[in-house]
């Protein structure tokens, strides 16, 4: 996996995206301290507001900001959001009121809902070759493990010797060392299709996505995936101390056998992925993804069940393991079902549906948890997982090739505004201004959703 660090290009990267997320983990820390001195006793509720104001600008802002790609230079754009972000995090140590952290967290994030789907996009232009392309996003997916590991414990270690005040300077230095490794390297232009209305540019990715089969399958398993990973990360406190008498140190080796378990999936996916030599590869992304689908449920039956804290650590390690085989292949399927120029659209739309389950699921598991028990919120979530993972399996056809023999419906356009086979076959231009439309025909090629195929192909 570490070979695909050899393009100069991606180390810079991944390089700029491990600062930041170790810079976000340290903030995360402060951010809850900082909460506390405020708000005292009522720190919870201010996180917890907090964590809502951040799905809710991932979910509203990242659409938006997909489509604002392209009207600046890619690497201008992502510098940019990474310097807004180190102002954002500057701001925070000198607040004074909880409105305060509500109004900079908002901001933050809506920055990076515009930040995390453009650079995410931008991977699978600089690495055109799927087999480097799955290395990457398994290298990605190992480097949210690991943050999840590391900036706790780095965050203790610095708390040590500095104020926590200084974490959010750390994070800042992160974001800035960011901006400067991505303006190191050049990046692919966007084709910015400007003369498109705003609000079909703002709405083209959730379009492309649910018009999609492996995209609607995709959903589905996100929906699957926040189901367990909400019951994971709201409830674990609760289950670890309050049920099994716990210390703050079994809520750490909880969450590690989370990451663990999705770290272990990170470390074995891209060689299951791999095409083996002249032929198809050892598992297609459906059955990986559908596979550790099912280990979500079943994760969150055993919970119900669990009466060991030793089982619980177990369980979470296997909840890692299915949300890693769900996630990890996503990329995937976004960049076989666009094309270059939609692809930042189409992440924006990923990044916006799959926090909107999650923005469905926290509160669900907290509200439960707190209201009907642990062992009745862990079925339920079980049955909404199991909803997802069937869904899924029913919306993603087994049968899902890359090249499908279809109908080309005809569809009023210019020139140079869609794929170059199209325009072999003459076409009406009745008004003279270069707009036109070809006679049907029927061909194959590799299909995805655009102006020239708005429908999904039975086949």
């Amino acid at each position: 996996m570490l070979s695909i660090l050899r393009h100069t290009t991606y180390r810079h990267l991944f390089a700029a995206q491990v600062l930041s997320l170790i810079g976000t983990g340290l903030t995360t820390v402060a951010l809850g301290l900082l909460a506390y001195d405020l708000a005292g006793a009522d720190a919870g509720r201010v996180l917890g507001t907090a964590l809502a104001l951040k799905m809710v600008a991932y979910v509203g802002i990242a659409p938006v900001a997909g489509a604002l790609v392209g009207l600046l230079p890619r690497r201008r754009f992502l510098v940019l959001l990474d310097l807004m972000r180190a102002g954002m995090v500057l701001l925070l140590p000198f607040v004074t009121e909880v409105w305060q952290i509500y109004a900079l967290v908002f901001a933050f994030q809506s920055f990076s809902a515009a930040f995390t789907p453009t650079f995410q996009a931008t991977i699978p232009d600089i690495l055109p070759d799927e087999e480097e392309y799955t290395e990457a996003l398994s290298l990605s997916r190992l480097a949210y493990d690991l943050e999840s590991l590391v900036s706790p414990m780095l965050a203790g270690a610095l708390l040590t010797v500095m104020s926590f005040h200084w974490l959010f300077t750390l994070n800042a230095a992160g974001f800035l060392a960011s901006a400067a490794l991505v303006g190191t390297v050049v990046l692919p232009a966007v084709a910015a299709k400007t003369e498109r209305p705003f609000v079909k540019r703002v709405t083209r990715g959730s379009w492309i996505y649910l018009a999609t089969p492996r995209l609607r399958g995709l959903l589905a398993l996100s929906f699957a995936v926040s189901s367990a990973g909400s019951m994971v990360i709201v409830n674990t406190v609760v289950i670890v101390k309050g049920t099994f008498g716990g210390t703050d140190g079994n809520v750490a080796l909880a969450f590690a056998a989370y990451g663990l378990g999705s770290m272990a999936v990170a470390l074995s996916l891209p060689r299951l992925l791999a095409a083996r030599t002249g032929g198809a590869a050892r598992i297609e992304p459906r059955q990986a993804m559908l596979a550790g689908g099912a280990l979500l449920p079943l994760g969150l039956v055993l919970t119900a069940a669990s009466s060991s804290y030793v089982a619980l650590v177990a369980i979470w390690a296997l909840i890692g393991v299915g949300s890693s085989l769900v996630q990890t292949p996503g990329g995937l399927l976004l960049r076989r079902s666009s094309h270059p120029e939609d692809r930042p659209a189409l992440f924006a739309a990923q990044f916006a549906l799959s926090h909107a389950c999650w923005l469905l699921a926290y509160p669900a598991a907290g509200w439960l948890g707190a209201t009907v028990g642990i062992t009745t919120t862990a079925l339920v979530l079980a049955v909404a997982a199991t909803c997802g993972v069937g869904a899924a399996a029913i919306l993603w056809p087994r049968s899902d090739p890359m090249t499908i023999e279809h109908e080309h419906i005809p569809v009023a356009h210019r020139h140079g505004d869609g794929d170059p086979v199209h325009h072999s076959t003459a076409g009406a231009d009745p008004n003279g201004d270069g707009w036109h439309r070809h006679r049907p025909i029927r061909h194959a090629h590799a299909f995805v959703i655009d102006d020239h195929h708005p429908i999904w192909p039975r086949h």
